[in-house]
């Protein structure tokens, strides 16, 4: 139990999320890869099999592109008493088998498919109005510094997390009360404030907890993230306070604040000397794992002889290093400081201050750090010499 729970669950969990973020439409072969370069395993004829694949794929599109083009063009062409047969055909048709019909107990919450709804009306962005709860300041201020424990949600800019602080709504919870069911539509997530929960899974026809969320963690994310039912029954272990959030405010504000900072982050890694030589996946999964923090004029953001348990890279603005009082290196964007502190183990060897008026920053965790840039440790270490 405690090898699944310490060893593999982190893993898979981590796996689970990269793969509902991208939805490959080969799953097992995105899996597979991902496992390799987790492992950093990654064969220079695996990346060449995807840049076949990827053409192949350019090919078939253009083909089923040109298909579309000529049976638009033959349908402009069908006389009008061609299209009433057609209609006529259709109706005969319209009568749906037995087979196919769902219970009438889920008639009333029947779904789209992930396509329907990314792609239906023709994808076309529709005005968005979230809904908003009110709040003391008290119950403001819990929640942020609760959404803040959050990665889902601690990366969002400050209108976004604005936003979804007015959109989310208080729910409390008594002990044993169920939250979720399994095999459900699911239209809301939630963050827990205080108290824990239970994750069951019917196994061989036995209830099973296999996971237990705390204060800070997120659960019912997987089916607004996949449009798919409810993956496990979550229960109270005793009393806890809550925040529900809604489908349609998730994945305008979460999903789509997630996917602009992944493009923006992407294109300025490019210009990080040490992470221009890594792959775009791995680049990719370093954006997500950045968060934006800002900074004026004559702030420490390090400080010499504190335990270090960030990574920094330079954004915008220009920065110092002071060691022993005297002046030793200078930052501006694209460099990058703080791994000495995280590769040795040992506390921060200088502190770092802001020259310009605004500067911003941004940090990774001991966790991400040791996680994405393990295998640049090396790199890494031989630039460290060039402190000393």
């Amino acid at each position: 139990k405690k090898y699944i729970l310490e060893g593999l669950d982190p893993v898979l969990e981590e796996m689970v999320s990269d793969v509902l973020t991208e939805v490959p439409p080969v799953p097992l072969d995105y899996m597979i890869g991902w496992l390799r370069k987790r492992s950093g395993l990654v064969a220079v004829h695996d990346q060449q099999s995807f840049q076949s694949r990827n053409k192949a794929l350019k090919q078939e599109l253009k083909q089923i592109k040109c298909s579309i083009e000529e049976a638009g063009n033959a349908i402009k062409m069908e006389k009008p008493d061609e299209d009433e047969e057609e209609e006529d055909e259709d109706d005969e048709m319209d009568e749906i088998p037995e087979s196919m019909k769902k219970p009438e107990a889920q008639m009333g919450r029947a779904r789209q498919s992930v396509s329907a709804e990314a792609y239906g009306t023709w994808n076309q962005k529709q005005a968005f109005t979230p809904p908003v709860h009110a709040k003391s300041d008290d119950q403001k201020d819990r929640l942020k510094s609760t959404l803040q424990k959050s990665f889902m949600f601690s990366s969002l800019e400050a209108k976004d997390m604005e936003t979804i602080l007015m959109a989310m709504k208080e729910v409390p919870m008594k002990a044993g009360e169920k939250v979720i069911n399994e095999g459900d539509d699911g239209d809301f997530l939630f963050v827990i404030e205080t108290g824990s929960l239970e994750c069951i899974k019917k196994i061989d026809g036995e209830d099973k907890v296999v996971k237990t969320c705390e204060p800070g963690d997120v659960f019912g994310e997987l089916a607004l993230l996949y449009n798919c039912p409810r993956a496990a029954s979550v229960v109270a272990k005793n009393e806890c306070v809550c925040w529900q959030l809604d489908r349609e405010t998730f994945n305008h504000i979460v999903k789509e604040a997630a996917a602009n900072k992944r493009n923006k982050y992407e294109s300025f890694l490019k210009s990080v000397s040490l992470i221009s030589s890594i792959d775009t996946y791995e680049c990719s999964q370093i954006a997500d794992a950045l968060v934006l923090e800002n900074f004026k004029k004559g702030d420490t953001i390090v400080t010499q002889g504190d335990p270090g348990d960030k990574f920094y890279i330079v954004e915008d603005g220009a920065l110092h290093a002071m060691k022993g009082g005297d002046r030793v290196m200078e930052y501006k964007s694209g460099d990058y400081f703080g791994e000495l502190a995280l590769l040795k183990n040992q506390p921060r060897a200088a502190s770092v201050v802001v020259d310009s008026a605004e500067a911003k920053v941004l940090s990774m965790t001991r966790l991400s750090f040791s996680k994405m840039l393990g295998p640049l440790r090396g790199l890494l270490a031989r630039q460290a010499d060039a402190y000393k």
